[in-house]
């Protein structure tokens, strides 16, 4: 019922920014959206949150004070900024929505993207 289609991974620099959007597509009466992430040999992390419509957020404690999560509820559309990239950020990124909770469920998925931080 919920399409995820993420953009904007890639290369980057220790130190460095990118931004991954993520938009949603089919039902929109969801309550969060958010992303989680997957290193290889690695469980996977809840990375951030936001509620739809009071936009509410959560970060994993990892990524505080670099990485925001903010929304566009005209666009159906959900960023992350990442700022101050650390190795240890490369993973698989995947937009996630939970239908009726503050992202303790992953009801869909995204198809994931490859986020890469090296020198």
């Amino acid at each position: 019922q919920v399409h995820l289609v993420e953009s904007g991974g890639g290369l980057a620099q220790p130190g460095g920014s990118l931004r991954l959007s993520c938009v949603a597509s089919g039902s929109m009466d969801w309550y969060s959206i958010g992303w989680v992430r997957q290193a290889p040999g690695k469980e996977r992390e809840d990375i951030a949150c936001i509620s739809r419509v009071d936009g509410y957020i959560k970060y994993e404690d990892s990524v505080k004070g670099r990485f925001m999560i903010s929304r566009d509820n005209a666009q159906n559309t959900v960023y992350l900024q990442m700022n101050s990239l650390k190795p240890e950020d490369t993973a698989i990124y995947t937009c996630v929505v939970d239908e009726n909770t503050w992202c303790y469920e992953n009801d869909y998925w995204g198809q994931g993207i490859q986020v890469t931080v090296s020198s």
